[in-house]
């Protein structure tokens, strides 16, 4: 397929696009202006694009049969070797579906992908398979990855392992459902409003959303890419830092990559952590749909983290309050132009380009009715937000993160730790087929308001499960410096080993 230039007739169309009213003699005149464009761009077709070799052998995977796969987690099975040797040796790690893996189809929970199939591996794909681990399959995520609830896939919900018919949380549903319920030992998912920890919390599996830029985001599909993250999920926190260990670090291509700090995350596993400050932070409890016996178990964590030798206080951060406010417009408006109109990836940012995908996704024009509420509603508000108010709100939030950041990070020139409970609430039931559409976006949003805020700031935040409640986990959420991930393993290590967190 070359490069065509435009006929005065097609700059007509995209002129009546615009809003422009050029004349027909001046569109002939752009049509000849624009010939020495179109040789430039036509000229690209005769150069390879620079798309990683896949590496590793592998078949296309298979889907699970219903029976196989009863509580809706996998999207495609796979048994991909890698290396035969390495810190992944013998283990065996499923991906969330945003993960490009060559050969193997991806849906991001969206009917519009489905039979798209990538032809490269995302670079964790690649760090997992060289320090010899097992990708086992491809794991089911919510539609475009846009719900906190596990309702709103194209392939139908995902149930929690530990109580079928209630929500494993989303977006990286399958992530944590498919490690709670032992049928992969550890698991990769996104996090842009708390989708790594909020399956985690909700299912009572440790999830952790690295710091921004940390883990390589290339060849992951992107959500808004200033708030984008990849982080490892696991049964123990020792295989959760020996995951992060794995697929940490700049892989020169990702641009969210600055100056990146990476640790040995298992370094300081076992360490006591007596005299580790750790703000319990005021404004993360009595939210307006907090449960009580969430909030109490947090404190009750709180206390524990007391007696295991760290110094622990209360500390308020008004800021949090509005860390939602801050997010929405970055969400809204930013995941419009990101995922929707400019078709998966967004602009101005070097990295990998997967024109595939791009083109796969920009078959949404055609299939917008089909879409989840999630997305209709993301989709209508963030174009409303957009023309009437000409991206105010999303400039005025770009702006505010820096404040919000600045609130937090001067409570962690504090403190070396932030607890709070990762949700307000433990995991509801699943919405039924016949289901309102108020239902359906209340089940996907109304968990977010504690963890969104640190995709925003970019800080570091874990879940670690800290009790059961009625068959349901509960969650904290342990909040670290910039690059300072090994410190929140310490304490969820020392957490850990201090008992069953299902009796707590």
């Amino acid at each position: 397929m070359k490069f065509k230039n435009p006929t005065a007739q097609d700059l007509r169309d995209v002129a009546d696009q615009l809003g422009m009213s050029p004349t027909d003699a001046y569109l002939e005149s752009v049509e000849q202006i624009a010939t020495h464009l179109s040789n430039a761009y036509a000229a690209l077709d005769n150069l390879a694009d620079p798309i990683p070799e896949v590496r590793y052998p592998r078949t296309g995977g298979r889907r699970p049969s219903a029976e196989e796969n009863p509580l809706g987690i996998w999207y495609m099975k796979t048994d991909i070797k890698g290396a035969e040797t390495g810190k992944l040796a013998g283990r065996t790690i499923a991906i969330k579906d945003t993960i490009c893996l060559a050969g193997v189809p991806m849906m991001n929970g969206a009917s519009v992908l489905e039979g798209y199939v990538p032809e490269f591996d995302a670079t964790v794909v690649n760090r997992i398979l060289d320090a010899g681990g097992t990708i086992t399959g491809k794991v089911v995520c919510e539609y475009y990855s846009v719900s906190g609830g596990s309702h709103t896939s194209a392939t139908g919900p995902v149930h929690n392992p530990r109580r079928p018919g209630y929500s494993a949380g989303g977006s990286s549903s399958g992530s944590a459902a498919v490690v709670a319920a032992g049928e992969a030992d550890m698991s990769l998912g996104g996090d842009q409003a708390g989708s790594v920890r909020i399956p985690s919390s909700y299912c009572g599996v440790y999830g952790m959303k690295p710091t921004y830029g940390l883990v390589p985001y290339t060849g992951i599909a992107a959500l808004e890419n200033s708030m984008d993250h990849c982080g490892p999920l696991s049964n123990t926190v020792a295989d959760n830092a020996l995951l992060l260990e794995v697929i940490a670090g700049p892989d020169g291509l990702d641009a969210r990559q600055r100056n990146v700090q990476v640790n040995d995350y298992s370094e300081k596993l076992g360490r006591d952590i007596k005299g580790l400050r750790i703000g319990v932070v005021k404004e993360g409890f009595g939210l307006d749909n907090s449960e009580a016996d969430v909030d109490a178990k947090v404190r009750e964590t709180a206390e524990r983290f007391r007696k295991l030798g760290a110094v622990v206080e209360e500390v308020s951060i008004p800021m949090h309050r509005y860390g939602f406010s801050i997010w929405a417009p970055i969400a809204h408006d930013g995941g419009l132009f990101t995922m929707l109109e400019s078709n998966g990836f967004g602009t101005g940012m070097e990295g990998l380009y997967p024109w595939s995908l791009m083109k796969a996704v920009a078959g949404w024009r055609s299939d917008g009715d089909n879409f989840a509420d999630t997305i209709k509603i993301m989709a209508l508000f963030g174009r409303y937000s957009m023309n009437r108010y000409q991206g105010r709100y999303y400039a005025k939030a770009q702006n505010l993160r820096r404040s919000l950041r600045a609130a937090y990070d001067d409570a962690l020139s504090r403190y070396d730790l932030l607890l709070m409970p990762t949700l307000p609430v433990k995991a509801t039931p699943l919405p039924g087929p016949d289901a309102t559409v108020e239902e359906i976006t209340a089940r996907s949003w109304e968990m977010i308001n504690n963890t969104c805020s640190f995709n925003v700031s970019g800080h570091p935040a874990m879940n670690i499960p800290c009790g059961m409640e009625d068959g349901r986990p509960i969650g904290a959420m342990l909040i670290g410096r910039h690059w300072q991930e090994a410190t929140i393993y310490q304490a969820a290590a020392a957490f850990e080993q201090s008992g069953d967190w299902k009796t707590f």
